[in-house]
């Protein structure tokens, strides 16, 4: 936090004049002239005797100066000061005082404090109030409610062409919003990931259809309502009827236009502690809780049938020549059957939604390394992204991550 140091203004300084030239003036006012800066020259020399009459002054303006001094200023904190940012070198530039004067660091897996600094009570302030009836405004922790924030709510979604393919046939949607509720706010998300298949621009476009039509039947026959108190939903039958109405919508636009097109489709209705997934094809979500990743979703392909059958092994598959080959997709018949799976979060940290191109180009253990070593949705979603590109990059890359609360409770 950056403080700006105040105090009452001083009187204005008038401006050093040159005396002008007699000779350049007429005798009644080569006279008045002399007499003004005679007058001005002992206004200022009255000024300044006040001034070095009148110490406490001074003393406080000095104090002020050393307050906004991003050099000399302390912060006047209980704790020992820590030690110099590294990044706040002479070359960060553009605070007007370092950082680490304005905040305490404390080790990676502790809260960060904050505490705020005020500028010295000058001669003529009001006065001093009973400091046992102000409130502690230095320290600013959420500690005072027994809660220690490790992570909070978020989601990022990013596509990537990949490194062999022409165009991104992939299609993605995040949103997360707060219902307010009495005692609790209630988190409401919805999270689809597409995987468009077709010819020239009709996989692409099939994916966006899919991603369209499940946001809008999802927003506007649960979300508005709900903000309401208007809805009855059943939110299996919700989720599974805005996955029927996509294949509908693409299925429709097919026959129109003459052409094959079709699509993945995972979705997932994020409600308080709970997920709501609906699914078809063989883009996946995940669930991430201590250290476990949870695949949610079961591939709609070939190559999935074959390792449940037992004929080849999950490792296999990563390779297999059929591994592309879906039974179950979105657009391909006027009706779809669609996976439903309920899912309380518990204890869960992470959800992931993504595309064949990141699931079949990292194992789940280096799934799970990023999402537990790295910290923000946005930053994992790039890390995978460039994983998955290392690798090959042999499709389009698809990745929504979202991160769910975790609090720990502290003993103050």
């Amino acid at each position: 936090m950056l403080l700006a140091a105040s105090s009452a203004p001083l009187p204005p300084q008038p401006a050093a004049t040159a005396p002008l030239d007699p000779q350049q003036l007429g005798p009644a006012a080569a006279a008045a002239e002399a007499d003004f800066n005679e007058a001005l020259q002992l206004a200022l020399a009255d000024m300044a005797a006040e001034q070095a009459d009148a110490p406490d002054a001074v003393a406080d303006d000095e104090a002020l100066l050393v307050l906004a001094s991003p050099t000399q200023h302390t912060p006047e904190v209980r704790e020992e000061a820590p030690p110099a940012d590294p990044l706040t070198s002479p070359e960060r530039g553009g605070d007007t005082a370092p950082l680490h004067e304005h905040r305490l660091h404390a080790p990676a897996n502790e809260l960060l404090t904050h505490y705020r600094t005020t500028p010295p009570t000058l001669s003529a302030a009001a006065p001093a109030r009973d400091k046992a009836s102000l409130p502690d405004t230095n320290r600013l922790s959420p500690l005072e409610h027994g809660q220690l924030v490790q992570q909070g709510l978020a989601f990022a979604m990013l596509r990537d062409i990949g490194r062999q393919r022409r165009e991104n046939q992939d299609s993605g949607f995040g949103m997360l919003a707060s219902l307010p509720r009495e005692g609790a706010d209630l988190p409401l998300g919805l999270f689809v990931v597409a995987d468009g298949m077709g010819g020239h621009e009709a996989g692409g476009l099939a994916s966006r259809l899919a991603v369209h039509a499940v946001a809008e039947a999802v927003v506007s026959q649960f979300m508005l309502p709900v903000m309401e108190d208007n809805t009855t939903t059943v939110l299996q039958t919700l989720m599974i009827e805005a996955v029927q109405h996509a294949n509908r919508v693409i299925w429709a636009h097919a026959q129109r236009h003459g052409t094959d097109m079709g699509t993945t489709c995972t979705a997932a209705l994020l409600v308080g502690r709970a997920l709501y997934v609906a699914h078809v094809g063989d883009s996946r979500a995940y669930l991430l809780e201590h250290g476990q990743l949870q695949q949610l979703t079961t591939d709609h392909s070939m190559v999935a049938r074959f390792v449940e059958l037992g004929q080849i092994t999950p490792e296999q598959a990563h390779s297999h020549p059929q591994r592309n080959q879906l039974y179950r997709a979105i657009g391909q018949q006027p009706d779809v059957m669609v996976d439903f799976v309920y899912q309380p979060i518990g204890m869960a940290s992470h959800l992931l939604l993504c595309s064949d191109g990141l699931w079949g180009m990292l194992t789940e253990a280096q799934l799970t390394h990023v999402m537990q070593h790295t910290i923000w949705p946005q930053d994992i979603c790039h890390e995978l992204i460039a994983r998955a590109n290392l690798a090959g990059g042999e499709d389009n890359i698809t990745a929504i991550v979202v991160t769910f609360p975790i609090v720990q409770r502290v003993t103050l």
